[in-house]
């Protein structure tokens, strides 16, 4: 039989925690009593039992409310009768057992709630209305990093960074599923105001330690993304790939083998290698567990394909195999294509070596003209290695300088750089300054001195005038170029060094091996990669760039204004045969900067040998000038001013090879030479070749 009986509470205060406790402990007494079991139940709500204490606490029940008591069963009906005049009473005092059993029953539920607060795996901070904070549990201690002692007491915005308690109670809004960062920790956080009976009594805060399940989430996305990735590079791949796994069922194949296999991938995927091919690579795979390299099979279409087929082993077991196909048929085709390619390539880039401009290595070496720029490609080359290299030239044509290029241009660059000229040592003391002496060696050798080569380790060293070595000194060398060791003079220790030589001379060494003043294994030792640099004579476009070079550099040593040379000096300069080449010049230019009284050099600031090559260059040039404009004159019809324009501005660059050069000689500013150039396309490239050829074909008066 059920029994159910409304109940009004008259109780001033409801349903708190005492009055819910001591009508607990009656629903103990009475079901034991009657011998049945007590509910509670609000309007539109589930029963709960009448011996729970927190879900009757939580149902805030105030003065006035009704509450529904039900039982069932033979007894149900007194039961719920005495059940539902307790629960209207005002509830008297009771006595002192009863009392005690009221409040233990409160503190068995209090306790309950604190093994609750302290087991959850969620942290849990509870603040008051004043945002103290009055629960603090574990969990909370642990993702914090905060201990509970110091904390509880203390107002939260102030001891927990980014604590938003304050602003939740105020608002009274929740806020669910903040995300936050504490320290190394992520954070996901629940806020929710504490509101009893429309009034605020704090806030609470129920958050969880994230980052485990992040990092989870990143390795998972890593690994999907990782999976599209190859999936992607398996699906645009040239090469057939076909894996099958264990029993020998094909289980993917990307568009590539469908295509060289000339079957859809539908069709191709679940079928059997062992009963399709038993005698195929991928079958012998599966059972020997052996990679096959090269296996080659010719189709009925006359394609030739070759795979590489290798097992797939996790922990010790076939587990399946992946075959990867290429076709050869268009090989040789390939190779005669590649190798067309290649040849024209190889072209290109000793034509591009030739016309490009050299490394900052190689700023101190001034020239344009075509001669210079191969040479200088050589040397930029030649310092991407550390083979030998042997620099040919007239004494003054800046063997030095590219030596110094090469080596600041390599690897060696940070290394030591070290100058020895062979010539102006004498022969007695050049084997103590190339490889050292010991202490004692000779008289005079009061201590120990390291050689040319010791300090040249890890960098260069420059021999200039190898030529000059005596026959006994080359052997010496050959030694070391051949061993990389050398002995100290009076010494027996073998001392090994990491050293690039470059060497240089402006003696014909063909000559001299012939004549036998030169060891021929020496020579071709150091011929590895030759270099010839141009005298001045046969790079003679390159003079005006050499002049401003060397008017800049001695006017700011000495601290003068900026000169300028003129035009008829400039063409005295270009008219001489300068057998001491740029270090000629340069002396020529020093003497005249020196000299001169104005900014302006002239004609008669030039060395009087030059000047007589300049009056014997002015004597010809008129007569040629009004000989060829004299023609144009008598035999033919004037001209355009602009076509005599156009002829003069081609002579003039094709003399000087540079605008500012011809910019000089016809009076002109350098940027009015360009402007014409440009004007009537001339092409001051072209104009340098036929500027060499010029110079090579003009033979000078003395």
């Amino acid at each position: 039989m059920f029994i159910e009986k409304q109940a009004v509470i008259t109780h001033a205060k409801g349903l708190h925690a005492r009055v819910a406790a001591m009508i607990v402990q009656k629903a103990y007494e009475l079901e034991i009593k009657w011998q049945t079991k007590i509910f509670f139940r609000q309007p539109g709500r589930a029963p709960i039992p009448a011996v729970s204490l927190m879900p009757l606490v939580g149902l805030r029940i105030k003065q006035g409310d009704a509450l529904s008591v039900e039982a069932a069963g033979g007894a149900a009906k007194a039961a719920v009768d005495e059940m539902a005049a307790f629960v209207e009473s005002d509830f008297p005092l009771a006595d002192e057992n009863t009392m005690n059993q009221v409040d233990r029953l409160l503190q068995d539920n209090a306790v309950t709630a604190g093994q609750i607060f302290g087991s959850m795996a969620n942290g849990l901070i509870v603040t008051d209305q004043q945002d103290t904070i009055t629960i603090f549990n574990p969990a909370a201690e642990r993702i914090l990093g905060l201990p509970a002692s110091t904390v509880i007491g203390q107002k939260a915005q102030e001891v927990i960074p980014g604590s938003r308690l304050h602003i939740v109670a105020q608002s009274r809004q929740a806020e669910l599923g903040c995300r936050q960062i504490i320290g190394a920790s992520s954070i996901i956080t629940n806020r929710t105001p504490l509101i009893v009976d429309g009034s605020v009594y704090g806030a609470m805060a129920i958050f969880e330690d994230i980052s485990a399940l992040e990092a989870v989430i990143g390795e998972l996305k890593a690994v999907k993304e990782l999976k599209e990735r190859l999936q992607l590079v398996l699906e645009s791949v040239q090469d057939g790939i076909c894996v099958v796994n264990q029993r020998g069922d094909i289980t993917y194949v990307n568009p590539a083998y469908a295509e060289l296999t000339s079957l859809s991938q539908e069709l191709l995927i679940g079928q059997n290698v062992r009963e399709t091919s038993p005698a195929g690579a991928r079958s012998r795979v599966l059972s020997t567990g052996q990679t096959m390299m090269g296996a080659i099979t010719v189709k009925q279409e006359r394609t030739t394909l070759i795979a590489n087929v290798s097992p797939i082993i996790v922990d010790g077991e076939i587990t399946g195999a992946v075959s990867v196909v290429k076709n050869v048929s268009e090989v040789p085709k390939l190779m005669d294509k590649l190798s067309q390619i290649a040849a024209k390539a190889e072209y290109l880039e000793q034509e591009l070596r030739r016309t490009q401009k050299p490394g900052p290595a190689f700023r101190n070496f001034i020239g344009q003209s075509g001669k210079t720029r191969e040479a200088l490609a050589i040397a930029a080359k030649a310092a991407e290695s550390n083979a030998t290299v042997l620099i040919r030239g007239e004494s003054g044509t800046g063997k030095e300088l590219v030596a110094e290029g090469i080596h600041y241009a390599g690897k060696r660059g940070n290394g030591p750089f070290i100058r020895i000229n062979c010539a102006a040592i004498p022969e007695n003391l050049l084997e103590s300054e190339l490889f050292g002496h010991e202490k004692g060696a000779f008289t005079g050798a009061i201590r120990q001195k390291p050689g040319k080569f010791s300090l040249a380790d890890k960098g260069t060293i420059f021999l200039d005038e190898i030529g000059e070595l005596s026959r006994s000194m080359q052997a010496k060398l050959l030694r070391v170029l051949q061993q990389k060791e050398f002995s100290r003079v009076g010494g027996e220790a073998v001392i090994r060094v990491d050293v690039r030589i470059i060497a240089a001379t402006s003696r014909n060494l063909e000559k001299m091996t012939a004549d036998g003043h030169f060891r021929e294994d020496l020579y071709y030792r150091l011929n590895v990669i030759p270099i010839f640099l141009p005298p001045l004579r046969e790079r003679i476009s390159d003079l005006p760039l050499l002049t401003d070079y060397f008017l800049a550099k001695f006017t700011h040593q000495v601290g003068m204004q900026p000169k300028t040379i003129s035009g008829e000096a400039l063409r005295g300069l270009m008219g001489y045969h300068w057998p001491g080449n740029v270090r000629e010049l340069e002396n020529v230019i020093e003497r005249m900067v020196t000299l001169a009284e104005n900014d302006g050099l002239t004609v008669a600031d030039l060395p009087v040998y030059l000047q007589q090559e300049s009056r014997r260059e002015n004597l010809c040039q008129p007569v040629a000038s009004s000989k060829a404009i004299g023609a144009d004159f008598v035999q033919s019809e004037i001209l355009p001013w602009e076509e005599y324009e156009k002829q003069i501005i081609t002579m003039a660059l094709a003399r000087y090879g540079s605008y500012n050069a011809a910019g000089k000689a016809l009076g002109l500013t350098h940027k009015t030479v360009a402007a014409k150039a440009q004007k009537y396309g001339i092409e001051k490239m072209i104009v340098w070749e036929k500027s060499n050829s010029l110079v090579k074909n003009t033979k000078f008066s003395r």
